[in-house]
């Protein structure tokens, strides 16, 4: 597809994301069941539904457009999920482990708030206000997540530092 518009770049970073969120509903699980802390696990396991939905609300904007909900692959999300894997893999401690899912996953959140925020400012401008209002509904529970593994954070690195030799 040319991106030779405000409408095709818009249409092209939706696919994106749609790709994205439906990756993140198989990828959240498995970080959940790899993390350690019960509060992550919680965490994960919440946001994972809460991205079910956010898969369904780009299926309604999809359906606004006139247009067939179809994916892209998201090349950032596959490197970020790539690096997420590296930790599942080579975490040898509860809290390393933990620590390095929570940087992982807040890579993605990052990412997600950042492609909404456009997301949205494009929809506004192309005077999509039904599309623009639920794409808000995900970007507001992107940062509420991202919030929520910051907290998580403050208790868990503790837990990841090095110990000392004996």
């Amino acid at each position: 597809m040319a991106m030779d518009s405000l409408e095709a770049l818009f249409e092209d970073t939706l696919r994106d994301m749609y790709y994205a969120e439906k990756k993140l509903t198989r990828i959240l699980p498995k970080m959940a069941k790899k993390a350690t802390a019960q509060e992550l696990v919680d965490a994960f396991t919440s946001h994972a539904e809460e991205t079910a939905g956010q898969v369904e609300r780009i299926e309604k904007v999809f359906e606004m457009l006139d247009k067939a909900a179809r994916g892209k692959k998201c090349e950032a999300l596959e490197g970020l999920s790539a690096e997420g894997d590296h930790v599942m893999e080579e975490a040898e401690e509860d809290g390393v482990m933990d620590a390095g899912l929570i940087a992982s996953a807040q890579a993605v959140e990052h990412y997600e708030i950042a492609r909404y925020g456009a997301l949205i400012a494009w929809a506004k401008q192309l005077e999509l206000t039904d599309a623009a209002d639920l794409l808000v509904e995900s970007l507001e529970q992107e940062k509420a997540a991202d919030e929520k593994l910051n907290g998580i954070a403050e208790k868990v690195n503790p837990m990841a530092e090095r110990k000392e030799a004996a």
